[in-house]
């Protein structure tokens, strides 16, 4: 069992920047591969960026690669997105996510889910 809560969401102008954090719980964090998804008002949730339980590999949607950057620190249970050159389009609401799926740019490849933090990006 894995929870996860999210901080660090706020407004923003475009161009600012933002750093969210996951803290999460658990015995097995390690092992999970951890995820970022963000819905928009009105808005199917979206695959925004990926780690592996080693934090070797990093993955991206089109959307936020070269802005985003996702790290983790298995010591602390944390995950982090650092999110730079914030555009009007990135307004969402930002969820964290823990998987052993196999399939991290999907829902379906995740098994806990954070509540959510609000991220607004003024124009």
């Amino acid at each position: 069992q894995v929870q996860l809560v999210e901080s660090g969401g706020g407004l923003v102008q475009a161009g600012g920047s933002l750093r969210l954090s996951c803290a999460a719980s658990g015995r097995t964090f390690s092992s999970y591969a951890m995820g970022w998804f963000r819905q928009a008002p009105g808005k199917e949730r979206e695959y925004a960026a990926a780690i592996g339980w080693s934090a070797g590999s990093t993955y991206y949607s089109d959307s936020v690669k070269g802005r985003f950057t996702i790290s983790r620190d298995n010591a602390k249970k944390m995950v982090y997105l650092q999110m730079n050159s914030l555009k009007p389009e990135d307004t969402a609401v930002y969820f964290c996510t823990a998987g052993r799926k196999g399939d991290l740019a999907t829902m379906s490849g995740y098994d806990y889910w954070g509540q959510g933090t609000q991220v607004t990006v003024s124009s």
